[in-house]
């Protein structure tokens, strides 16, 4: 697996929510106020950060799904950079209907190979890019709810409320549970694994895209997805622990502890 999918078109609701608390430079107040969170600079745009770690894991080829209006993007990865490790492409996803039609813009992308899947708000370690391309299904990094707790940016208060895994004996996913309740919590093993949405797919995931309907959000969710592709498609979704933690970059309030984080970080592409 060499193909990799960033999610690149939400509208950036929190992100563009003013938050006079927020520690931010000039510049990234700027950027924060368009809502594109992939291009908040931290010396340079988050994203290549994102990318950067990609390369390094193994993957060459790209494609982010960006909306028509986000010109800043596509100048920047076309014209402005020129990466030597990794091929760039676009995808566009129209309207914002979700993170199911957001993957379904990637299909031509993907053809007839397996692609990692992942979002542009979220620097995610290397250990889970590299995990993903070596199993031999489809499957998601179920990142270990200690070690976020322990290592992310993310405040204990939003983790406790992130999705977490519910898997059978050999580490297959049979459902996620999303906002779970603290009682439920307590009745899950440990390690309890958190959905971060970083993702291995097979082509079959585009046809569950097709047949899922809208969620009671009116968006067509990627989660809905991967159950209808385990429910009607018989599809097996591996889960890799993962003992490292995430990076979230969805509000202002998140840019000076990830700015903290990848000081000084290198960064190839």
């Amino acid at each position: 697996m060499q193909k990799a999918v960033i999610l690149a078109r939400g509208l950036g609701t929190r992100m563009r929510k003013a938050d006079g608390d927020a520690a931010m430079t000039k510049e990234q107040a700027a950027i924060a106020e368009t809502g594109v969170k992939a291009m908040i600079p931290i010396d340079r745009p988050f994203l290549d950060y994102v990318l950067h770690d990609l390369a390094e894991a193994g993957y060459t080829s790209v494609c982010l799904v960006i909306g028509p209006e986000h010109k800043k993007v596509r100048d920047y990865y076309d014209r402005e950079i020129k990466p030597k490790r990794l091929q760039i492409s676009f995808a566009i996803q129209e309207k914002p209907l979700g993170t199911a039609d957001a993957v379904a813009a990637a299909e031509t992308f993907a053809g007839n190979d397996p692609v990692l899947v992942v979002n542009s708000d979220n620097y995610y370690p290397p250990i889970a890019l590299r995990g993903l391309r070596e199993i031999n299904t489809s499957g998601l990094a179920g990142f270990e709810r200690n070690a976020m707790l322990n290592g992310s940016n993310i405040p204990a208060d939003r983790i406790s409320k992130f999705s977490v895994i519910e898997a059978n004996g050999d580490d297959v996913m049979t459902r996620i549970i999303e906002k779970p309740d603290p009682q439920v919590l307590e009745t899950m093993p440990e390690p309890i694994r958190v959905s971060m949405n970083c993702w291995r797919f097979s082509p079959v995931i585009f046809e569950a895209c097709r047949n899922i309907k809208p969620s009671l959000r009116g968006e067509l969710e990627i989660t809905d997805a991967v159950q209808y592709a385990i429910d009607r498609l018989n599809e097996t979704f591996k889960v890799l622990t993962v003992k490292a933690p995430v990076l979230d970059l969805s509000s202002r309030g998140d840019i000076a502890s990830v700015s903290r984080l990848l000081k000084g970080k290198p960064v190839h592409l």
